[in-house]
């Protein structure tokens, strides 16, 4: 569950501002590893506040200024994969005519412009809304991805800004309550149903995603239906309930409590100054909640959650009919009341009570004139904004956010479709050119971003320019963030931008409307739900497709420079009399986030941290200031080929390129002679080429007409020299990010790379991890676009470009993050706990300063070359594509790269094992650490993190015993439990699954039992090559719990040993994998990560057997098999290491904690139920299923066998606090939705 205020407009105000290119989303969205598939860290975004622990260790390589295109239409763009259609010859003819001026134009076509421009938008045909006689709205959409699944969601319509002056966050609360205490929505666990809700500014919505049949073949939208009408209108608010909510909302708070957070809510309250938005952010007043009774939230419950109030939306593949599911609707919600005002006398019945017809609620003031524009009651034009200055010593740089806030325009007609298409051409070359300015040498500005965008959760629309920059520099970033802005707001673009630019949004418009069958339900709600927040018309891809082809050549050069002077009118005229303003654009809030103090570089080289200080007169000063007169854009020669035909020709001949037989060959696995061959279950065909690069490839229909490519070359960051120097410490990741930075490849210069990749909507991730370098694209497949990338992999292969300027640029990059690294809570404290636990191995940390400085052009280009070889390669292709080209593609771009290493000026360093630092005593202090953090407002977390196998093992020996009589003992389950060990699967399966099962344990006992944390997670590294790796639990709580809930963490984790895993544990984590493998297959970067390492010396033990057995790995998993995984942690006091981190104006070290539990006796006793669990009869299984079904208090179920814990305290806590069901599912834990 999660609240989502104070994250500016949709999802984070940062992220929503930072521009997005035509797919960058869809790399972003690639799922992180499901069982045996390799780790997916190469296209895979932050997500809310709380990243893996990897992630908070150091900077991944990959950078964004690979990843090149036009801004896509938000409007209608359902944020999902792109997909191709149209031919090139009709996007041509719609140019030709695109390109005409005003004074080209002809009394008629105007006419028909007119008319055209006037026309409704059609409502998508497959949606269907309804309301019931009491008042309740649904939605219903028939979706068939992905199959067998839906979702659906009641939208209760209030939200934060509904609240009085005492309830500040109780409609959070109440969303906590309502819904973690609904009987029926406990009955959904152990369906394969998965639940969650979250609060924001205008609404509250109970979600559910949901299989159609349970295991039983009932149908589950009846039952769904229910529970969802339990938790809004049946709310029990029990006081032990509102107390373990009150615990958890609190935790919550603390957590999310971060300094991005605290940006996020100054922007807010600046933007919003003038309405409840600025003050009423949904997590709410601590003071507040910590004070609140039961009738309270009763009151709330009852003033905003009735029938008219609430919305209903349907979406998925569920078999009935649209008709049946109205009946069902009406069955469940339709005996609901209407409700009605409360009448002044007892015999008067009061009136029926009505949504808002306006959400939030709220009056703005706005940036614009009002007249004739759709604004709600009250609001008003604002003041023109002056500086406001948000200083905190954990800010590292200078940024400054300059807004405009205006009325929403609703999106119904052609014309207002074209607004939003010529806005999203505008801010696409914005983005090109600012590109241009960052390669030169030493940019001014980390990041220069402009966004417009609509918002249903502030009922406003914002245009925002965002400026970052070191502290030191922050003048002349904005200096050049105005040259760029009133460039475009004077001249406009030119004719080929324009041209270029509505090419690529209409071919990328043509792929999401082929792709319309194969969007994700879950994006579709969203979509609908944003639609209908805004009064936008809800068209489906090929309605939206198709009017933009109609309206695309009405668009002209005049038109565009209107746009762009009404668009950034408000940073170009900022500080001029409104008099003489052509734009009446107002600047409504004008934000600069800057830290206390800036690193300035001496003339020694070393640097200094000084006080820094930037006054309201000298910012404004800064914006008004006159910039240099810039003439128009010259434009640049995009080539057709990034390898001409002629060029190809030379290297064929000279290299000579065939296809050999591979020399992979799979692993003979005892016990599968019989099954089908698993290349034709699977459709993965595997290739080598005479140079050594072995490639997989699997034709799918997931994303029509588009596809993905992945090349892997072993080595990664466990290359780098244990060492400070050139090719030591961060060289590879550097390295990776200076190829990055560099942009370009061959003879051509970067503004014609990112052009080419633009007119094939190709985007590029390049990454470094542990492990490998990789490098992801995603690109259309039509006109060409398989040969272009590979084209493009070939050079950056062949003729990378190294440039001593983009060397600059990535250093200092990592500078900046190692020193914001210092002044953030969850880095430096996990930091802090690695570098004990990997004593002087600093290659899996970011890069020191001293590091970073002795790194040289020549040493990260050495180290990052010599993994990218022939012999060294993988290439991994998924999508809609035509086999015969993919294979005539590959044999003339791949087959062409040289076989070995490249001539390198230094020989990279053998590659060093991990070492654990297991040496230091049990009693070391160097294992029990603690880090302070001066900060405004008190946070706290903590790492335990020790020794863990690999994806692949070897787990340590395991026997488990087989006493008479018990389960498992025949012959046949010793044969069965044999091949099932044997399988390269069964360490990866098992781990998997023991992950799960910890997780379910960590929030029923620490999260909700206990009420010591919002958030407890386990993880695994998973590594594929390297022999060792590492299990971190992380956990979040108040400074005054944190050690608390630490040691209740830690107990826990040792407990699967004292409280033995249940049948019922493991079934519900066997389905929770199976559910989502299944769901991921119609996912092309699932697929991806499927196909990975199948052909790697590095991963022997994957090959397309693992591909084939992996569903019946999991339906063979047995209890025994998740404790031998277990004996692979190793949990002794000897072996784990923690640091617990704590943040406050005066942060105290905590006294000296006793250990959680006697080690010794919980690992016997782990062992000892390891070796009993197939010996478990089924006397006692019914015994302890029976006892689970005792109810107590507030109908938690209540199992006695908890009271069996080994740590006395922890036994204590539990019966204080009212047990809850140790079993409890993790099919629905509270989850913030990404941010």
């Amino acid at each position: 569950m999660s609240s989502q205020g104070g994250v500016g407009l949709e999802k984070s105000r940062q992220q929503r501002l930072r521009p997005q290119s035509t797919s960058a989303s869809h790399l972003s969205s690639v799922k992180s590893s499901r069982a045996f598939v390799s780790k997916n860290k190469r296209a895979t975004a932050c997500r809310a506040a709380k990243h893996s622990f990897r992630e908070s260790l150091y900077t991944r390589a990959r950078s964004t200024r690979w990843i090149f295109g036009p801004k896509r239409l938000d409007y209608w763009n359902l944020n999902v994969p792109r997909v191709s259609g149209k031919t090139a010859a009709a996007c041509r003819r719609v140019l030709t005519q695109a390109s005409s001026n005003d004074e080209q134009v002809s009394d008629e076509e105007r006419q028909q412009w007119e008319e055209l421009l006037a026309r409704p938008l059609a409502e998508h045909d497959d949606i269907h809304r309804g309301q019931l006689s009491n008042g309740l709205r649904y939605t219903i959409l028939q979706n068939a991805v992905p199959p067998n699944r839906f979702e659906a969601h009641l939208e209760i319509h209030a939200g934060s800004v509904d609240e009085r002056e005492d309830e500040q966050g109780i409609a959070h609360l109440v969303e906590h309550v309502t819904f973690l205490g609904s009987k029926k929505r406990e009955r959904l666990l152990g369906t394969g149903a998965r639940s969650n809700a979250y609060t924001d500014f205008h609404h509250t919505v109970f979600h559910v995603h949901s299989p159609v049949k349970s295991q039983d073949g009932s149908q589950m939208l009846p039952q769904v239906l229910e529970a969802l009408d339990d938790i809004a209108f049946h709310p029990a608010f029990l006081s032990t309930r509102i107390e373990k909510e009150r615990r958890a909302v609190l935790a919550e708070a603390q957590m999310m409590n971060t300094i991005e957070y605290r940006v996020d809510c100054q922007l807010l309250q600046q933007l919003h100054w003038e309405n409840a938005l600025g003050q009423r952010f949904p997590i709410g007043l601590e003071k507040q909640i910590k004070g609140w009774q039961g009738d309270m939230l009763r009151k709330f419950h009852e003033r905003w959650y009735f029938p008219a109030n609430a919305t209903l939306y349907l979406v998925g593949n569920f078999q009935e009919s649209t008709e049946e599911a109205i009946a069902l609707i009406e069955k469940a919600f339709g005996k609901e009341p209407i409700a009605r005002e409360k009448s002044e006398t007892a015999n008067e019945e009061g009136a029926i009570k009505r949504r808002h017809a306006v959400r939030p609620p709220v009056a703005h003031a706005f940036g614009c004139p009002l007249d004739g524009l759709d604004v709600p009651e009250g609001s008003t034009v604002a003041p023109e904004a002056e500086p406001f200055i948000f200083q905190h010593p954990l800010l590292q740089q200078f940024s400054l956010s300059l807004f405009q806030k205006i009325p929403v325009r609703t999106v119904t007609t052609t014309e207002d479709l074209r607004r939003v298409f010529i806005s999203r051409v505008l801010l696409s070359v914005l983005q090109f050119r600012v590109n241009a300015r960052y390669v030169e040498d030493a940019p001014c500005f980390i990041s220069i971003d402009f966004d417009h965008s609509d918002s249903g959760r502030e009922g406003c629309a914002v245009s925002t320019l965002t400026i970052t920059s070191e502290a030191h520099d922050w003048d002349n970033a904005i200096r050049v963030a105005l040259e760029e802005v009133r460039h475009l707001f004077t001249h406009g673009i030119t004719q080929s931008e324009l041209m270029r630019y509505t090419t690529a949004l209409l071919r990328d418009s043509e792929q999401l409307a082929q792709q319309a069958g194969t969007v994700p339900s879950i994006d579709n709600m969203d979509f609908v739900m944003e639609s209908d927040a805004l009064n936008h018309t809800v068209m489906d891809q090929a309605q939206g497709h198709d009017a933009l082809v109609d309206l695309a050549p009405t668009v002209t050069l005049p038109d565009v420079l209107e746009l762009a002077q009404e668009l950034f009118g408000y940073v170009a005229e900022y500080g001029m009399p409104l008099e003489e303003r052509g734009s009446q654009a107002i600047c409504t809030a004008l934000v600069a986030c800057v830290p206390e103090k800036a690193s300035v570089e001496l003339p020694d080289g070393q640097v200094e941290e000084v006080p820094f200080e930037a006054s309201v007169e000298a910012i404004m000063a800064a914006l008004t200031q006159k910039t240099e007169v810039r003439g128009a854009s010259s434009d640049v020669d995009v080539p057709e080929f990034l390898i001409p035909q002629e060029e190809l020709s030379r290297l064929l001949e000279e290299r000579q390129p065939s296809f050999v037989p591979p020399s992979f060959q799979p692993n003979v696995i005892k016990g599968t002679e019989g099954l089908p061959d698993a290349a034709e279950v699977t459709g993965v065909k595997l290739l080598e080429l005479s140079n050594g690069v072995r490639v997989n490839y699997r034709r799918t229909e997931n994303e029509p007409s588009a596809a993905m490519v992945r090349m892997v070359a072993r080595g990664g960051r466990a290359m780098e020299d244990l060492e400070a120097g050139p090719m030591g410490f961060g060289s590879v990741a550097v390295g990776v990010r200076t190829l990055s930075e560099a942009g370009t490849v061959g003879g051509w210069e970067r503004e014609q790379v990112e052009l080419f990749c633009l007119h094939h909507l190709i985007n590029c991730v390049l990454e470094a991890d542990e492990e490998f370098t990789a490098m992801d694209f995603h690109f259309a497949v039509g006109e060409g676009g398989m040969r272009a990338v590979l084209e493009l992999l070939h050079l950056i292969l062949e003729s990378p470009r190294w440039d001593p300027s983009a060397l600059d640029r990535s250093k200092q990059l990592y500078l900046n993050h190692y020193r914001a690294q210092q002044k953030s809570l969850e880095r430096a404290t996990a930091a802090k706990l690695m570098d004990a636990m990997l004593s002087r191995d600093r290659r899996f940390l970011d890069p020191t300063p001293e590091e970073v400085s002795m790194l040289t052009l020549d040493g990260v280009r050495d180290m990052v070359q010599a993994q990218l070889f022939g012999g060294n390669l993988e290439i991994s292709i998924v999508g809609d594509f035509d086999e015969a080209e993919v294979e005539e593609c590959v044999l003339n771009f791949l087959g062409t790269i040289r076989s070995g290493p490249p001539q390198l000026t230094n020989s990279s360093p053998p590659e060093a094992p991990i070492e654990l630092n297991l040496s230091v005593p049990a009693d070391s202090p160097l294992r029990r650490q603690r880090l302070l953090l001066q900060d405004s407002d008190d946070r706290a977390c903590a790492y335990v993190a020790g020794p863990a196998p690999n994806r692949w093992g070897p787990l340590p020996p395991f026997t488990p015993s087989a006493k008479p009589g018990a389960a498992g003992s025949a012959p046949q389950s010793s044969t069965a439990a044999t091949l099932r060990r044997g399988h390269p699967l069964y360490t990866s399966v098992s781990l998997s699954l023991l992950v799960e099962i910890i997780n379910s344990r960590l929030f029923t006992t620490v999260r909700d039992a206990l009420g010591l944390t919002y958030d407890v997670s386990f993880e695994l590294s998973m590594f594929e090559r390297l022999a060792n790796g590492w299990f971190v639990l992380s956990v979040t709580s108040t400074p005054q719990k944190i050690d608390d809930a630490l040691a209740a963490s830690i107990r826990t984790l040792r407990g699967i040993g004292a409280q033995q895993v249940t049948q019922r544990e493991l079934d519900r984590a066997r389905r929770t994998l199976l559910t989502r493998h299944e769901s991921d297959l119609k996912d092309n970067p699932y697929w991806l990560g499927l196909l990975t390492h199948l052909q790697s010396d590095a991963v022997p033990g994957k090959d397309l057997n693992c591909l084939r057995d992996l569903p019946a790995m999991y339906e063979s998993a047995r209890v025994e098999d998740i404790y031998h995984a277990y004996s692979g942690l190793q949990l002794d006091d000897g072996s784990i290491f923690s640091c617990v981190g704590v943040a406050g104006r005066n942060p105290q070290a905590a006294p000296d904690v006793p250990p959680p539990a006697p080690q010794a006796a919980v690992l016997q006793q782990a062992v000892r139920y390891g070796q009993d669990a197939v010996a478990t009869t089924a006397a006692a299984a019914s015994s302890s299923m029976a006892a689970a079904q005792q109810t107590e208090g507030d109908g938690q179920s209540k199992d006695p066998r908890v009271m069996a814990n080994a740590a006395a305290a922890m036994l204590a806590a539990f019966q204080a606090a009212g047990m809850g069901n140790m079993q409890k599912s993790q099919d629905d834990p509270p989850q913030r939705p990404p941010q």
